[in-house]
């Protein structure tokens, strides 16, 4: 059993399909049915117009770059991704959307890369090949020995969290559900004789009472709770009140980390009676890199999540965030201005929320307990 705080690894979505499937070993038919784009190597096309050409095939590490050399420096005893896209060769697309992910079960070597302990699942694009998609997805992610949470054969394992123990003597439950507001179609829930994903029809006092039941029946003295919760509009700073209000239902319920995801940018942070809410993580792997439209909100940068935790209690011991950029895409370190630039956004965004946010002379973003 180790000394000091419990440490997870927290980041927005990892979306491994498309193009960047293209650039990986085995990638699999480029085929899209997007209302511009026919084949997904375009998609590489377009970062390389930006930021330089991009060689094919690259090894399975390449997409996460330097992210790599920070979680081995860190020491972590968690690490806890939310994987949206379908790990599948199935060519079943979803009807009714308009952009579909998937990754080639070939390249699953790029997401063992980071070596997760938990995936989680309930999101907009883990059936956007259908149900057969979705069963592939969980066969291979079994298949490599690694966890899901949110998505399953039926509403009991979707709604199963993943234990992980925290090598404190206690364990780490994830919760992974989502909400339509991320775009996650009501027909793919999960039922009692349906696959699908674990969706939350509305932020209500109800649905959070539900969860917090969830929690409370699974959770032990010692254990750290986790709710990693797809939700929102891909873009914009503010929070809804009814989001707010939801999250800190969760934590009055029994949840530590509130661990949100969706937006393609970092939205604010939290510390609600000690416990850490995390509105939106932005997007940390994807193929974004040449698609205009909404510079401003600079989603070119992206943060790993460091979070410590007080073992036994769940408190927040401390936050670190630790800026990188696509760059070809692969993740690179951020500059010093860019940095500067992700803490004023951060401090700003956070203000309302009492969220104070420094920068380290690494370069490493720390969230202020003042």
């Amino acid at each position: 059993m180790r000394a000091g705080p419990v440490t997870l690894f927290l980041c927005g979505d990892v979306m491994l399909g498309r193009g960047v499937d293209q650039i990986l070993p085995c990638p699999g038919d480029p085929a899209l049915r997007e209302a511009y784009i026919s084949d997904a190597r375009s998609y590489v096309e377009l970062a390389e117009a930006v930021n330089g050409r991009i060689p094919r095939p690259v090894g399975f590490s390449w997409p996460w770059g330097d992210a790599l050399w920070v979680l081995d420096e860190a020491t972590l005893d968690v690490r806890v991704v939310n994987l949206e896209t379908s790990v599948t060769r199935s060519d079943e697309f979803a009807p009714g959307k308009g952009v579909h992910y998937r990754m080639n079960p070939g390249n699953l070597p790029c997401l063992a890369e980071v070596r997760p302990d938990v995936c989680a699942l309930a999101n907009n694009h883990v059936l956007d090949f259908g149900r057969p998609g979705l069963g592939e997805t969980l066969d291979v992610l079994a298949g490599a020995g690694l966890r899901t949470a949110g998505a399953g054969r039926d509403a009991d394992e979707a709604r199963r969290p993943a234990i992980v123990p925290d090598g404190h003597g206690g364990r780490v439950l994830v919760f992974s559900f989502g909400l339509p507001s991320s775009g996650i179609p009501t027909d793919w829930a999960a039922t009692r004789h349906r696959a699908g994903v674990d969706v939350v029809p509305e932020p209500s006092t109800a649905a959070a009472a539900a969860i917090a039941d969830r929690v409370r029946r699974e959770k032990r003295p010692g254990d750290v709770a986790v709710a990693s919760v797809h939700w929102g509009s891909n873009w914009g700073y503010r929070i809804p009140l009814e989001q707010v209000r939801f999250a800190h239902r969760l934590v009055d319920g029994g949840v530590d980390v509130v661990h949100g995801h969706s937006s393609h940018h970092p939205r604010p942070i939290e510390v609600y009676h000690g416990r850490l809410i995390l509105y939106g993580c932005g997007d940390l792997v994807d193929d974004y890199e040449g698609i205009t439209g909404n510079e401003r909100y600079r989603d070119d940068l992206r943060l790993l999540y460091l979070v410590s935790l007080e073992p036994g209690s769940g408190e927040l011991a401390g936050l670190r965030m630790v800026p990188l950029q696509a760059h070809r895409m692969r993740l690179r370190h951020a500059s010093q201005e860019d940095s500067h630039w992700l803490r004023g956004l951060l401090d700003r965004i956070g203000g309302g929320f009492g969220a104070r946010v420094g920068l380290e002379p690494d370069g490493v973003l720390t969230l202020r307990r003042d």
